[in-house]
C-alpha cells in the first residue's frame, strides 16, 4: 500500500488515527451517508439504519455533532421533532466514504467469485 514514497510521519499517523476515531464504529459512516441525501428526522434515521437502538443512535448523533459533522435542529412542530443535517465540514468526508463504498462493492464481488 503506497500513499507516497516517504515513511509516514508521526503527524500523519496521528491524523489517520483521528479520522478512524471520528468515523469508526458500526454506524457513523451509515449515518453520514443517509444524511448526504438531505435533512432527516431522528425517527427516519432510525428506520433507515436497521438494527440500531434509539440509545445508540442518540450517542452516535451526539458524537457527530460534537465533531462538527452534523447539525441538530429542534423543530417547534406538534409534536416537537428533531432533525439532523450534514455540515459543510462533513461534506469533506464524502470522497472517503465513496472510496470505502466502492471498495466494499468490489470486495463483495471478489468474495462471491471465490
Amino acid at each position: 500500500m503506497h500513499c507516497n514514497d516517504q515513511a509516514p510521519s508521526k503527524e500523519k499517523i496521528l491524523a489517520l488515527q483521528d479520522a478512524i476515531d471520528l468515523l469508526g464504529g458500526k454506524w457513523k459512516i451509515s449515518i453520514l451517508r443517509n444524511l448526504s441525501f438531505g435533512v432527516m428526522r431522528f425517527k427516519d434515521l432510525q428506520e433507515a439504519l436497521i438494527g440500531i437502538s434509539p440509545k445508540v443512535l442518540t450517542r452516535e448523533l451526539q458524537q457527530l455533532e460534537q465533531n462538527l459533522l452534523i447539525t441538530r435542529t429542534v423543530n417547534t412542530t406538534k409534536p416537537i421533532t428533531v432533525s439532523y443535517a450534514l455540515t459543510q465540514h462533513a461534506l469533506e468526508t464524502e470522497q472517503a466514504i465513496r472510496a470505502l463504498l466502492d471498495f466494499g462493492l468490489e470486495h463483495r464481488k471478489k468474495i462471491k467469485a471465490g
